[in-house]
């Protein structure tokens, strides 16, 4: 939801997710900032429609309300596992679709990615037990972590720990599209 202009179907649906969970819960805006780290000002910018907010902040709000990343960005109302939503754009021709996701231990969820050539995806550790499972549709996927750099062609996929920084790199000359699946 980051990096572009916004995105204003997903941004609607967090700003008013947000509002209503945080409500439901009895929180104000100042102990939802104090319980997620992430600072009232951006709280209040987010309910109101108007802050784009990092996929690593909405999974901090998740945290704090104590409900899954798919309740904050999915459209209000919405029933069943099917999702599509746009939830990341970077460079024209970028974009991360949350497609769908399912329970797991505590969530699962379903992903398809694009890659302009050139571009990629800076992610900040998630908390212990989340993993990423990538599948290359198409072009060539270089995925770095702490402890290794791995490049995917068509066909090919890895699995790996996201409570660690990690990034995914479209270097070559041709767009890359993946299919992702975060798991905790």
């Amino acid at each position: 939801m980051h990096n572009q202009e916004p995105i204003p179907d997903v941004l609607a649906h967090v700003a008013a997710n947000l509002r209503r969970l945080r409500r439901e819960r009895g929180l104000s805006q100042i102990a939802l900032a104090e319980a997620s780290g992430i600072s009232r000002r951006l709280i209040i910018g987010v309910e109101s429609g108007e802050a784009n907010v990092s996929l690593a902040s909405l999974d901090k709000l998740a945290n704090a309300l104590e409900v899954g990343f798919v309740d904050l960005v999915t459209e209000p109302g919405r029933t069943g596992p099917h999702i599509d939503t746009v939830a990341w754009c970077g460079a024209p021709g970028s974009a991360a679709r949350l497609l769908s996701a399912v329970p797991a231990r505590a969530e699962a969820q379903l992903w398809i990615w694009e890659l302009a050539p050139g571009d990629r995806y800076l992610a900040e550790p998630d908390p212990p037990g989340w993993h990423e499972m990538i599948f290359v549709i198409k072009g060539t996927l270089t995925v770095k972590t702490e402890s290794a750099t791995t490049i995917l062609g068509a066909n090919d996929f890895t699995v790996f720990s996201t409570s660690q920084s990690y990034s995914y790199h479209n270097d070559g000359p041709d767009p890359v599209r993946f299919v992702k699946n975060v798991v905790n």
